[in-house]
């Protein structure tokens, strides 16, 4: 059945949104969680498996060390404390993919807890930015489940399938679960600041280098929570007014998905209670394909999964030293660096959010460190290729160009062999795998031409096969001189200095 929605903005005059994001982090360990199984990811199903993981009668767990060193860099990157002891808990409900049957988490004693992360989103007169502090519950340690197949079906879910396979190789892989408090005042943006928050979080874990955060494989999930509460009346404040009943929408792998799934179940829930319903406090599951989501079942509360500590694993008490010394390993934070990065490269707000969201920065950072200069490496990573990578869905990493590669190609136009149609055609030999940028020019026979007589010779023909032209430049409408400079390459096949061959034109001409 269709839901029946309200408009975005009438959910706004009458209900103030709040959300709460939980966030799955597979770590790259090498190993799972509590046993020695291999933690890559594609293998063959059921082939990274042993009678720990599998849940096997007598299998004894033990814990992952990087997993916990992991963890606690993530913690203190996101201003947690961080606990001096903490257990580890059987969570207990039917999982058809977890064949131990319960899932070895943290429940009342997290390895990190209460933290924040500031997110900017674009200031909506487009000056500027506004930040949001996201603050943060815990961030936990805990297993991942395996991964079940619904063979048959047209959608892929169990609904309609003939029959389910289950893969154990992700049994086991190790998590951290970062939960968020609720956050309130956001309004219309509520939306664009889940999507923020989960790029921020992103961003800051790669840079962490615990994880490869690739949403499309799963390394990265999120749990949409949402839910609405009447505006306030004149004799009360906003925080005043209780939260209301929240959905949790399952497992949302990318970050625009995020923002369509936050702004879908805020314009559900409004016609919800429009219809002077009740929302369900339940799972629901989003659709990409349609925009929507759907009712999973009814959400279970703590109480329901039995939680018990974890009688096979010893605490876990990390010193003060350690956790120092952890924290010393800590990188820039990534919004700081790009703040940093901008101003060293001169680049506008407006330039460097459209490299953000090309997702090129470091990419960019390595190619000026080989010898670009910042606006050509903008210009072939954050333009031609990302461009490139959209029109095909791929990464701009994907096409085999290298950040030395652009650097090179940066170098044949600065020294005047190439121009920038010629450059292009270089660059698409380099994807083609035809070598690197010189080998693909003197391949290809791509040099601008350095005689200046020919160059002359050009330009007179082409003022003397267009006197109306001409005479529009003689006359002071300099731009006309673009027709002249187009007939110029023409004539030259495209291997003439445009440049050249304007000031050429102008002084024939002015």
């Amino acid at each position: 059945m269709t839901d029946v929605l309200v408009s975005f903005d009438d959910a706004l005059a009458s209900f103030d949104p709040s959300f709460g994001l939980e966030v799955h982090v597979e770590l790259n360990t090498a190993t799972k969680m509590f046993c020695g199984c291999p933690a890559s990811f594609g293998a063959e199903p059921n082939t990274q498996t042993c009678p720990t993981c599998l849940g096997l009668p007598g299998s004894m767990p033990a814990v992952n060390a990087k997993a916990v060193e992991s963890a606690i860099r993530i913690g203190l990157a996101l201003n947690c404390e961080i606990a001096e002891w903490c257990r580890f808990a059987r969570k207990n409900y039917f999982y058809p993919d977890m064949p131990k049957n319960f899932q070895t988490s943290q429940y009342d004693e997290p390895i990190a807890y209460e933290g924040y992360l500031d997110v900017e989103i674009p200031s909506l007169n487009g000056v500027g930015t506004e930040v949001y502090r996201v603050a943060i519950e815990r961030a936990h340690m805990e297993e991942d489940t395996g991964k079940s197949l619904h063979i048959g079906g047209a959608t892929g879910r169990i609904h309609g399938a003939d029959h389910s396979l289950v893969d154990y190789n992700r049994a086991g892989i190790p998590l951290i679960e970062i939960v968020t408090k609720p956050l309130t005042g956001a309004g219309k943006r509520a939306p664009e600041v889940a999507r923020a928050y989960v790029s921020a979080l992103r961003d800051l874990l790669r840079a962490l280098g615990v994880s490869d955060v690739r949403m499309e494989q799963g390394s990265l999930r999120c749990d949409a929570n949402v839910s609405l509460r009447p505006l306030a009346t004149d004799e009360q404040s906003q925080d005043q007014v209780p939260l209301g009943t929240r959905t949790e929408t399952k497992n949302v792998n990318s970050l625009r998905s995020v923002e369509r799934a936050v702004r879908y179940e805020i314009t559900r829930h409004a016609a919800v209670l429009d219809r002077g319903e009740k929302i369900v406090q339940e799972t629901r599951h989003w659709h990409e394909d349609t925009g929507v989501t759907t009712s999973g079942r009814e959400k279970s509360d703590a109480e329901d999964y039995r939680y018990f500590p974890e009688p096979d694993l010893v605490p876990v008490a990390p010193t003060r030293e350690t956790i120092e010394t952890l924290r010393r390993t800590l990188p820039e934070p990534p919004a700081q660096r790009r703040k940093r990065l901008q101003a060293e490269w001169g680049y506008s707000d407006l330039e460097m959010r459209d490299v953000v969201n090309a997702g090129v920065v470091e990419i960019i950072e390595e190619t000026v460190g080989a010898g670009a200069t910042p606006a050509a490496a903008r210009k072939w990573w954050a333009g031609e290729l990302a461009r490139r990578a959209n029109a095909e869905g791929k990464g701009v990493d994907e096409f085999g160009v290298t950040p030395a590669a652009v650097a090179e190609l940066d170098g044949l136009v600065r020294a005047g062999r190439l121009n920038d149609s010629m450059a292009r055609q270089v660059l698409e030999g380099v994807i083609e795998g035809e070598g690197s940028p010189t080998q693909v020019a003197d391949a290809r026979g791509l040099e601008l031409v350095q005689d200046d007589g020919a160059l002359e010779a050009a330009v007179d023909q082409v003022i003397a096969a267009n006197p109306d032209v001409a005479q529009k430049v003689r006359d002071g409408k300099v731009q006309a001189a673009g027709a002249l400079i187009g007939q110029v390459m023409k004539q030259m096949k495209g291997q003439a200095d445009a440049g050249k061959a304007r000031e050429i034109i102008l002084s024939r001409l002015t």
